[in-house]
């Protein structure tokens, strides 16, 4: 077989680590755009009104509401003590708390990786935007994360609890984000339904990006041919 000087470079531009940088930077980008569809006050507000969390926290839903922003705020931008309060009383205890701050030191290191995911795409379409090993590589990361999305999917619905379990496990010391109920406000804020539809909703809304992304890549890579 006679390999021409093109389709060679191609190959190799396929397998460079600017190729494997773009698809890994086209996963962490389309995962960090289907969480920021669904962690953001709008969907979170209508969650908690839906599965109820003013029933099992006793607060008004403006003060669910208002203590939930809170929260929310400083898992994004800090500090990461969390003592809000309701009325001079601490909505969280100290386990609580811990564990919030270490919510907060992890949702810090995904949005600098997804940062750092769109710079690389940004900055590899204006630089390669005409070439088609680019846009493979985009559409490459996007098949992956595509299967990701499903096995994850159904895993969270058809096994909530394993999947939820091996999530936090994974992420967080053994044992300090296991909470009660009828007693702790941080499940009673965001309630166990939350939870299960909240991830439902980011796999399926991530898989049609994915889909969606996978296809107009394909596409540009063809015309770039």
């Amino acid at each position: 077989m006679t390999v021409t000087p093109e389709a060679s470079g191609e190959q190799g531009a396929r397998r460079s680590p600017a190729a494997i940088a773009v698809a890994l930077a086209t996963i962490l980008g389309l995962v960090g755009l289907a969480v920021g569809l669904f962690f953001n006050p709008l969907w979170i507000a209508f969650e908690q009104d839906r599965t109820r969390a003013d029933l099992w926290t006793g607060y008004p839903p403006a003060t669910v509401h208002a203590v939930t922003d809170s929260v929310v705020s400083e898992v994004f931008l800090g500090p990461g003590t969390f003592t809000q309060a309701v009325a001079g009383v601490p909505v969280f205890n100290e386990r609580e708390q811990a564990h919030m701050g270490d919510v907060h030191r992890v949702v810090v290191v995904f949005v600098l990786l997804v940062v750092a995911a769109i710079v690389v795409l940004v900055l590899g379409g204006i630089r390669w935007r005409a070439r088609g090993w680019f846009w493979r590589a985009v559409a490459r990361g996007a098949a992956i994360l595509a299967v990701g999305a499903v096995v994850i999917g159904s895993a969270f619905a058809f096994a909530f609890d394993q999947a939820f379990t091996l999530f936090h496990d994974v992420l967080f010391p053994a044992g300090n984000w296991e909470f009660d109920p009828a007693t702790d406000r941080l499940v009673q804020l965001f309630p166990y339904d939350f939870w299960t539809e909240t991830s439902v909703a980011i796999a399926v809304v991530g898989l049609l990006l994915t889909l969606a992304t996978w296809a107009l890549a394909r596409r540009m890579a063809k015309r770039s041919a």
